[in-house]
């Protein structure tokens, strides 16, 4: 298969270079606006750079292509990709508005076209494996979820993501994963109520989901972290709990209730990750799709369920009241 990058930052980068290794797959061009940068990626992946869009379309012969620019962009690119006749792989957030998650989703209808979007905690294998435990019911039914995720603030390095209106700030771009994977996880969210800071140099915002089925999860997102990198996530429920910490040797811990006869009511069974780089599945796992027309584990309905999510977060925390969806 044939296939294309767009925006050759961080992110687009690492899609070029995962393209370049992937058996049955050519990589035929990258394209970015600050052309230098384009050059970059293209002298380490050989494949061909172009200046913009419409002439890498032009020019390259491609089936499938990666948009990974500012989240503020994804609109008109996916619009012109699918205009294009190229099956769509889009970086998260599907758009900032889900009135634009809509639109682009119809949009790659009507050209006959797929649309994927890179939520890619499902394809960690930490947060796969609490799914699968939740679904084999060995926690019991779900009553409390917790998920955090923490970081430096990117707009240290790229200054929009400073700009609510360009990123969605931290709510819309990095708790949207746990958003993700928490409705993927536990079911349909209800209701969202939302707190939080911003300053410019630090955006936190702590956001409380109730779900139909009577859940309740607490998430909380931190751009302006002062430690490094990390994310955590934990379910309990009737019958045990299912957590993971980044920050922990075990990135899963299982802690079931026992018979009482065995005189130790908790028994923790620790499971280690594979060693898969998650977002080279993810890539890999969507050109399947494309290949064998298969349904893909996320699907651009589920990230604009997200961002819905994520829009009665901000509007919450805009209002101080709690959102009913």
């Amino acid at each position: 298969m044939k296939v294309a990058v767009v925006g050759c930052g961080g992110m687009g980068q690492y899609h070029a270079q995962s393209y370049a290794k992937m058996p049955g797959v050519e990589l035929t061009g990258v394209c970015d606006v600050d052309y230098e940068l384009a050059v970059d990626a293209a002298k380490k992946v050989g494949a061909t750079a172009f200046g913009s869009f419409e002439e890498m379309v032009q020019s390259a012969e491609f089936e499938a292509v990666s948009i990974a620019v500012p989240s503020y962009l994804h609109k008109e690119l996916v619009v012109k990709a699918a205009a294009a006749g190229k099956h769509i792989i889009c970086e998260k957030p599907i758009a900032l508005y889900p009135e634009d998650a809509l639109e682009m989703i119809q949009c790659c209808e009507e050209y006959g076209v797929r649309l994927f979007i890179g939520h890619v905690v499902r394809f960690f294998p930490e947060y796969a494996q609490i799914k699968q435990q939740v679904d084999a019911g060995l926690i019991g039914k779900v009553g409390v979820a917790n998920a955090r995720r923490v970081g430096g603030h990117p707009g240290e390095a790229r200054s929009w993501f400073k700009e609510a209106d360009k990123s969605g700030g931290v709510i819309v771009d990095l708790m949207v994963h746990d958003i993700d994977f928490m409705r993927w996880t536990i079911g349909e969210v209800k209701s969202v109520y939302a707190m939080g800071h911003c300053n410019g140099d630090m955006d936190y915002a702590l956001v409380t989901l109730v779900f139909e089925n009577g859940a309740v999860a607490n998430l909380e997102a931190f751009w302006g972290y002062p430690g490094s990198f990390r994310y955590a996530a934990e379910i309990s429920g009737s019958g045990g709990l299912v957590s993971t910490d980044s920050m922990k040797s075990l990135s899963l811990q299982i802690r079931k209730t026992t018979e009482a006869q065995s005189g130790d009511k908790v028994v923790e069974i620790p499971q280690s990750p594979g060693f898969t780089d998650p977002y080279f599945k993810e890539l890999q796992h969507f050109l399947s799709c494309i290949e064998t027309g298969s349904e893909p584990i996320v699907t651009a309905h589920d990230a604009f369920k997200a961002l819905q999510i994520a829009a009665a977060a901000r509007e919450s925390l805009q209002s101080g009241k709690v959102v009913v969806l």
